[in-house]
């Protein structure tokens, strides 16, 4: 049986899992991800052209520990990055011992000739990322080494015929600068792979023949947010059922300051059929006095749902849900039997008696992607580069109990932050950039009276596709002004701060 032109990712728990497959699709390369303890009928049903094992924060040695059957990458090409070293070695019959102490961050290595090092030139030594505790002492009889770190550490080895590889360092990342060449040898050069993986014209018309097919005669309803996730959704859609798809603007009172008359200015200049509901009293209302993270992302979704349904009901009714569900909301959710991250409200909030059908057309892409497919469709470059804005809205940044006059807060300063990044010239330079209202007050001095005010975080990132982010080293000056207007402007707040946090550890959105 031919196998399909795509790589798959193992997923043992990496922090990195996400940016492997972002690093194979930039080849031209479809790539998914499964987790290590998917049924093997699921990986025999991808039938992938090759089979790359994450890294992962657990040991081999550990009881529990993520473990694959040889069975399963006996007759696919393989490579072990990390973690996925550790389990070929151990796999294979090579030795893995606990190291003494972590070894993080830069590393160089000195490699020998191999089929995986074939792109990466003339220099026998390269400058890699590191991250792991424990080591492999000994390859496996028949293997040989390819790689070693200065102190002598083994840092790679191959099997004679070069289709099983592994490497102790990480190739996916950018502080791994030939990372990219070492990839495409083994996409290329080991699995046999071509690069047809693209999202232009033609994967567009490919979609919408799907839909079409899938949908067929029935009716879909949209719950449209305001962002670029969603509004790809229903145009492409759109193109698919026609005056079939009807769009719901929900209002759940936790939007950006005037952001529900601008959103509607821009879904009319789209011509988009779309109805605006205002149900802020009702979400406020079902999350009172609920502070946990994952509750209140559970309540939004279940009443997003409800709220779609009686707009489906208003219209005659719908056979089909349409979201813009992505590919990082799948996998930080726990989507396929990984751990949860943290629920997203459009995947783990979801009621389980849902009476219409789900659509998700963008479901596989990351957020790049998207954005890609909606300049195809001819979507305004102004609102696809607006900064992603999470479903559950303001409620994942204003820690602790969601009030009213507590959001009205978060709004002011948001609006501040934003105003005055764009004042400077940097929001186009932002992935993703707004303010959190923490639920602790502190003393301070207004007018020369002591005040006990509200506490507000600046967090501004940097990222490609949300999966891995770098806190933004935002101009003194323009954090200086942003703190003067907020306290001055919002009187509850008298304190401002800001989130040097990257992702990971943190992830972008607080809660």
């Amino acid at each position: 049986m031919e196998r399909e032109n795509r790589i798959l990712i193992i997923d043992c728990g990496s922090q990195y899992t996400q940016l492997i497959a972002r690093r194979v699709r930039e080849l031209g390369v479809y790539s998914e991800i499964i987790f290590w303890d998917s049924p093997k009928e699921k990986i025999a049903a991808i039938n992938p052209k090759g089979i790359i094992i994450s890294g992962g924060p657990r040991s081999v040695l550990d009881v529990g520990s993520p473990v694959l059957s040889k069975n399963l990458i006996a007759d696919v090409p393989v490579l072990g990055i990390c973690y996925g070293m550790q389990l070929l070695a151990q796999l294979f019959g090579g030795v893995v011992e606990r190291g003494e102490a972590a070894e993080y961050g830069h590393a160089v290595v000195e490699i020998e000739d191999s089929r995986l090092f074939s792109r990466c030139g003339e220099d026998k030594k390269l400058d890699v990322w590191m991250s792991h505790w424990d080591e492999v002492k000994k390859a496996p009889e028949g293997f040989r080494v390819t790689a070693r770190s200065e102190s002598g550490a083994l840092a790679g080895f191959e099997s004679a015929d070069g289709r099983v590889a592994a490497l102790q360092f990480h190739p996916e990342v950018a502080h791994t600068p030939k990372g990219r060449e070492i990839l495409s040898a083994f996409v290329f050069d080991i699995c046999g792979c071509k690069a047809d993986w693209t999202l232009g014209a033609e994967w567009v018309s490919r979609e919408i023949e799907k839909i079409r097919e899938k949908v067929k005669g029935g009716t879909v309803i949209c719950g449209l947010s305001g962002g670029v996730d969603s509004t790809v959704s229903a145009a492409i859609t759109q193109r698919a059922v026609g005056d079939r798809l009807y769009c719901v603007f929900v209002d759940h009172g936790m939007l950006r300051k005037d952001e529900g008359q601008r959103v509607m200015e821009t879904y009319r200049s789209l011509d988009l059929n779309v109805r605006y509901v205002d149900a802020g009293e009702r979400f406020l209302k079902a999350l009172e006095g609920v502070t946990e993270p994952e509750r209140k992302r559970k309540i939004i979704g279940e009443l997003f749902i409800r709220v779609f349904e009686e707009e489906a009901r208003r219209i005659g009714g719908s056979d089909w849900l349409l979201q813009g569900t992505i590919y990082p909301d799948v996998v930080e959710s726990g989507h396929g039997g990984g751990g949860v991250i943290k629920s997203h409200h459009n995947v783990g909030g979801l009621p389980k008696d849902m009476k219409m059908g789900l659509l998700e057309p963008l479901r596989d892409l990351f957020k790049d992607e998207v954005r890609r497919v909606g300049r195809t469709l001819g979507i305004a470059p102004h609102f696809l580069g607006r900064h992603p804005f999470p479903g559950p809205g303001l409620a994942v940044r204003c820690l602790g109990e969601l009030r009213k006059e507590r959001l009205d807060i978060l709004r002011d300063a948001d609006a501040i932050f934003i105003e005055e990044i764009r004042n400077f010239g940097l929001y186009d330079d932002i992935w993703q950039a707004f303010c959190v209202l923490l639920p602790v007050r502190s003393v301070g001095v207004v007018g020369d009276v002591r005040s006990y005010g509200e506490t507000i975080v600046l967090r501004a990132v940097s990222s490609l596709d949300a999966m891995t982010a770098e806190w933004v080293r935002l101009p003194y000056e323009l954090l200086d002004t942003v703190s003067r207007r907020i306290c001055n402007e919002v009187p509850q707040v008298n304190r401002v701060t800001l989130d040097v946090t990257s992702k990971p550890p943190a992830t972008i959105e607080w809660e």
